[in-house]
């Protein structure tokens, strides 16, 4: 006959959710990306321009820059945070 459950087995209910502290440095390297996005944009721009008058385009390619990036992040960060959080219910079986 089976051995029964130990309380804290019993009250184990399978969670996904990474630690805390996975999830903030899942959002501060969100941030950086966007940051770094943004700075790698505006640069481009700006190395280009040659003439007065180019903040507006160096600006939105910034902005664009910064989209990109922090959507590529939070992407990998996501999968991350995923895998993560199943391996943590793996390791408990």
């Amino acid at each position: 006959m089976p051995d029964a459950p130990s309380p804290a087995e019993s009250d184990y209910a399978p969670n996904a959710l990474p630690p805390r502290g996975a999830r903030v440095a899942a959002f501060v390297a969100i941030l950086l990306g966007g940051l770094f996005g943004w700075l790698i944009g505006w640069a481009f721009v700006d190395a280009q321009c040659h003439h007065g008058g180019c903040d507006f385009r160096a600006g939105l390619a910034g902005l664009i820059g910064a989209i990109i990036g922090a959507a590529g992040v939070a992407v990998v960060a996501v999968l991350a945070l995923r895998a993560s959080g199943e391996w943590r219910t793996v390791q408990h079986r």
